[in-house]
């Protein structure tokens, strides 16, 4: 893919919606640059959710993730 986009006077630019979209960004997300031999890239910078550090916090006896939900709800039933 090759999308292009312009530098205002500022040193901004719009970020094209279908480079937005690969890379999953929104408004207020942050992009890093990174130069390597090839040229520059550009990355999402990623950061854990804020709500990561409640998760479970209501049912500690259900594991994390998948399996554990689906085990939880197997004892549930009594399978």
């Amino acid at each position: 893919m090759k999308k292009q986009a312009k530098v205002t006077s500022k040193g901004q630019i719009t970020i094209p919606r279908e480079v937005r979209r690969r890379l999953g960004v929104r408004a207020g997300d942050r992009v890093q640059f990174d130069e390597d031999a090839s040229g520059m890239r550009i990355s999402a910078v990623r950061k854990e959710s804020p709500f990561a550090k409640y998760r479970g916090i209501g049912t500690p006896e259900i594991g994390k993730g998948r399996k554990g939900i689906q085990k939880w709800l197997r004892e549930m039933r009594g399978e």
